[in-house]
């Protein structure tokens, strides 16, 4: 497996350490990243998209440096809040990536109205961000990273505001989308459940300050995966150990 997002040797600190000896490759794979709050999951999200700039090491996206990517619209980001324009309406918002990067205008297969379409928001197109639930906001954000057909997905803890009835349906679209195209798809979160439904690999990081990964739990549950698997609960506790 090729790696489309490679990281050697990456540190990170703002006014101190957060990460250290980082690495990690992703190919065309779901990983999901979980750890404590404050661990640094965020800044190595931000390292990737070449948001952050490490303190020393590598980072290499689809063969380029991460700023090269993003200014390409190869990257797709998806964070817990929504950051959706008030002013704007769905339509609106999910076709902004297109109007501010022309170039990005070619690169897509889906349309902005399909992609709305295909978060079952066609009823709300029209809609204001104030007139949407917290399920259907987060649902616009993500047809507006996907506009662009990006081939790495970067997500920040999307779901974890919502209610667990509506992250179960986000979570079931979210691997439609994958197995649709598949792309490589990093996922933060602070749930283990959740991890082992999405991934097909768990990284732990954690520890004492400055963080680096303590382990990465394979996950070869067949999809589309319940809690109610055999190995499910096994696997949580596994991930949980390196947490502990």
């Amino acid at each position: 497996m090729s790696a489309a997002i490679a990281l050697h040797n990456v540190s990170a600190a703002y006014q101190r350490p957060v990460l250290i000896d980082i690495d990690l490759e992703v190919g065309n794979e779901v990983v999901a990243v979980v750890g404590r709050s404050g661990t640094g999951k965020t800044t190595l999200l931000r390292i990737i998209a070449g948001l952050v700039q490490p303190t020393s090491g590598t980072v290499d996206l689809l063969g380029v440096a991460p700023a090269v990517a993003r200014r390409r619209k190869r990257i797709g980001f998806v964070a817990q809040d929504a950051r959706l324009h008030p002013w704007r309406t769905v339509r609106e918002n999910v076709t902004l990536p297109l109007e501010v990067n022309r170039s990005a205008r070619t690169n897509g297969h889906v349309s902005p109205d399909e992609w709305v379409a295909r978060m079952g928001l066609t009823d709300a197109i029209d809609s204001y961000p104030h007139q949407l639930s917290g399920g259907m906001r987060q649902r616009v954000a993500l047809a507006r990273s996907l506009v662009i057909d990006p081939e790495v997905l970067l997500m920040d803890e999307p779901l974890a505001s919502l209610d667990e009835l509506t992250r179960e349906d986000l979570r079931d679209e979210l691997l439609r989308l994958w197995e649709s195209r598949t792309r490589s798809v990093v996922y933060v979160t602070h749930d283990i459940e959740e991890a082992v439904l999405l991934a097909d690999r768990v990284v732990v990081i954690g520890g004492t300050r400055p963080a680096r990964i303590r382990g990465e739990v394979p996950i070869s549950l067949a999809r589309p995966r319940t809690k109610r698997e055999p190995r499910f609960y096994d696997l949580v506790q596994e991930v949980r150990e390196h947490l502990e």
